[in-house]
């Protein structure tokens, strides 16, 4: 018999009913510091741009920034999320005030593409392997980075050498393995060669030594046909 669904899909232990009980709590403690620091921010923000010249604009910049500091020492939110916003807001007063336009903080979209991305990335593992290949900066590490760069450069000479006698050295192989094929062929069609001509010379002797006879037979018919006569 099948059992039917269950319509509760929450906690159902007691330890799970607790977590539940406690996260409504302090829901219900800190979601209005939230409010309150968001609420804060805006209005100083607001008074800010509509009348940058009156006494309100420092009043409201003190309480928003007294809201963020409740709410982060309460732990509504983070103490790091508290100074950004806190940095944010006191430039966002300060271009108000001195006229400029306030810009509306928001998620800024990166432009740069994957292959740019990757590119910059491996510019950055290149750079950092390069510093650390550097070694600390003292006495004992430059003189061994200049013993490592005199060694490359004492170096690079036979390195030289050796890549320009490669390819010559390839070609002379090449040329060898070339003959050496060669040579059994034309060992082969020279043996070739020599059965023919003895194969030729087998059968014109044979042939010369079956005439031989024939000759031999007709000579007494001719001498018996003289006698007759």
């Amino acid at each position: 018999m099948a059992r039917t669904p269950r319509k509760w899909q929450g906690a159902r232990t007691p330890s799970g009913l607790k977590r539940v009980r406690q996260a409504e709590r302090r829901r219900a403690i800190l979601q209005p510091r939230r409010s309150a620091a968001k609420t804060l921010v805006a209005k100083a923000v607001s008074v800010a741009t509509m009348q940058p010249e009156s006494d309100d604009v420092a009043t409201t910049l003190a309480e928003a920034i007294s809201a963020l500091d409740r709410a982060a020492k309460t732990g509504a939110i983070h103490p790091n999320a508290a100074a950004r916003r806190k940095s944010r807001l006191v430039i966002k007063i300060n271009a108000a005030v001195g006229g400029s336009a306030v810009v509306a903080a928001g998620h800024v979209a990166k432009t740069t593409g994957k292959a740019a991305a990757a590119k910059a990335a491996k510019a950055r593992i290149a750079a950092g392997k390069a510093s650390k290949a550097k070694g600390a900066q003292t006495a004992a590490g430059k003189a061994r980075a200049a013993l490592s760069k005199s060694t490359r450069a004492e170096a690079a000479p036979a390195t030289a050498a050796v890549a320009e006698a490669k390819p010559a050295a390839k070609a002379a192989a090449k040329t060898t393995t070339r003959a050496a094929a060669k040579a059994p062929a034309k060992a082969a069609a020279k043996t070739t060669a020599a059965k023919s001509t003895t194969t030729t010379a087998a059968k014109s002797t044979t042939k010369a030594a079956a005439t031989k006879p024939t000759a031999a037979k007709a000579a007494p018919k001719t001498a018996r046909a003289k006698k007759a006569e």
